[in-house]
């Protein structure tokens, strides 16, 4: 089974910047989709942002939630078996437990069913 760490989380000022990683302890990590997530307080659990294997036969191996473009970068380093999410000019309404999710298969589009516990990002005004 699969493991996943998130880390980077903390205290920003908005305006200011987060890189949030997810270690996975799988060794097929480099076949499978990667996702990250966020729950805020009182709402439902958002789809942040995605990225496909490098053996995905996906046009567009990577997504980002609308809400967060341009702000927000996913990666992967698939010798390091990490996802990062990369978050500049954050604002007040960023503010969630940020999730780190994995499936099975190789395009970021589907069901994700293993998840990390999750790191707080917290942005102050």
């Amino acid at each position: 089974q699969v493991q996943l760490v998130e880390s980077g989380g903390g205290l920003v000022q908005a305006g200011g910047s987060l890189r949030l990683s997810c270690a996975a302890s799988r060794r097929t990590f480099s076949s499978n989709a990667m996702g990250w997530f966020r729950q805020a307080p009182g709402k439902k659990r958002e789809f942040v942002a995605a990225i496909s294997s490098s053996d995905s036969s996906d046009d567009d191996s990577t997504y980002v939630a609308a809400s967060v473009k341009g702000r927000f970068t996913i990666s992967r380093d698939n010798a390091k078996t990490t996802v990062y999410l990369q978050m500049n000019r954050l604002r007040r309404r960023n503010r969630a437990i940020y999730l780190c999710a994995t499936r099975d298969g190789s395009s970021w589009r589907g069901l994700y069913a293993r998840w990390g516990q999750g790191t707080r990002v917290t942005v102050a005004a």
